[in-house]
């Protein structure tokens, strides 16, 4: 083998390919996370068992004017079957498919559209407040939710945060619990 005294990389033609090389990397890196930290901003996640307050916590979602928050059920694999609002003076409600119509003392879950709620997905977007008579002046609202899947039901309580800064994220996914780690949803101490 012959000894290169040029092996060293000091040369006129590569003296700045290293910092140039360095530079580049730090800039794709950068790139990346800011990316990867974007998408993770869009979508919050939460188990089944939390979103039910099994962990002695009430689960918040945030509605902003910008844009509306989904809350989606899809990754649970289950169907929407009632929902109320106790405030729905701030805030309009969407679905993405039929979800059960039920008024006055006659309700059955039962009958009628109650059998073929088929919504997954529910959209909040915050309005304007409305003026209703009796309906006292609140910072935030309690949302309920009554899901079916692998034949149960189950309820979900969210309390709803009247937010008027840039959105955070756009959905909330609530997902099945996690097989075999049964500290995902351990009691919170009080």
């Amino acid at each position: 083998m012959k000894n290169n005294p040029n092996l060293s990389g000091n040369t006129p033609g590569n003296s700045y390919f290293l910092p140039i090389a360095s530079l580049i990397f730090s800039v794709a890196m950068f790139l990346l996370v800011g990316r990867a930290g974007a998408n993770n901003a869009v979508l919050r996640s939460i188990f089944s068992c939390q979103a039910q307050g099994l962990g002695g916590a009430i689960p918040t979602i945030d509605v902003w004017y910008q844009q509306g928050t989904n809350l989606s059920f899809i990754p649970a694999g289950e169907v929407i079957k009632k929902v109320w609002l106790n405030d729905p003076s701030q805030v309009t409600i969407d679905f993405d498919g039929p979800v059960c119509m039920q008024f006055g003392q006659d309700s059955n879950s039962s009958a009628g559209d109650c059998k073929s709620s088929a919504a997954n997905v529910i959209q909040l977007r915050r309005i304007q407040k409305l003026n209703i008579p009796g309906l006292p002046p609140t910072s935030n609202t309690l949302l309920t939710v009554v899901t079916e899947g692998q034949g149960r039901n189950k309820l979900y309580t969210f309390r709803v945060i009247y937010k008027t800064d840039n959105p955070e994220y756009h959905t909330l996914a609530v997902f099945a619990d996690p097989s075999g780690q049964e500290g995902a949803c351990a009691r919170v101490p009080q």
